[in-house]
């Protein structure tokens, strides 16, 4: 018989993989990125005491309206950063969540940076 192997459950073994050695603390969060079919958001996320600092979810569709994917993963990660400079976090730590570090993923990263966050 065949057997199915299903990417998502791939995805998620990358994602334990990876996530054995990043952890985020107040000083230096875990920038954590989330990437559907339509949109990307990140979040900046305290893991010592579970709660999220800074998110971009409410701004996604906005962000997204009229833009390429590409371009709109950009703007997240700019507008990422500039909540964090305000919320005075300067340093991160980037959580890929099982993707590749490779288009949409890269382009929220190159954002963040551009924004003056320190990855």
């Amino acid at each position: 018989m065949y057997k199915v192997v299903l990417r998502k459950s791939n995805r998620e073994k990358r994602k334990l993989r990876v996530r054995n050695s990043i952890f985020g603390t107040a000083e230096r969060p875990r920038l954590s990125v989330f990437r559907s079919n339509k949109y990307i958001t990140a979040q900046l996320i305290d893991d010592v005491t579970g709660k999220t600092l800074v998110d971009t979810l409410k701004e996604t569709k906005d962000l997204h309206n009229g833009k390429n994917k590409l371009d709109a993963a950009k703007e997240v990660g700019l507008l990422l950063a500039k909540k964090a400079v305000e919320a005075k976090v300067s340093k991160v730590t980037f959580d890929r969540n099982g993707y590749q570090y490779h288009g949409r993923v890269k382009n929220v990263a190159d954002g963040a940076r551009e924004g003056g966050l320190v990855l």
